[in-house]
């Protein structure tokens, strides 16, 4: 059974690079399963059973800021 975790607002992503760090540095965290980041909304999605701590963390030592969304 896939586990998504709470959608994460990311604040700071701006372009094509920004989704591909976040992405990037998300897949990272044991037990991730998937990743989908939406530039547009500034929201990510992760697919698996990882630490949420650790994946916003992840999120956060690529420059970013962290909340969950509303």
């Amino acid at each position: 059974m896939e586990i998504t975790m709470p959608t994460l607002k990311v604040s700071g992503m701006t372009c094509g690079h920004c989704v591909a760090a976040v992405t990037r540095a998300v897949n990272t965290v044991p037990m991730v399963e998937g990743v989908k980041v939406d530039l547009e909304r500034g929201e990510v999605m992760v697919d698996g059973h990882p630490d949420a701590a650790a994946v916003r963390t992840a999120i956060v030592d690529e420059g970013y800021e962290v909340r969950a969304a509303a």
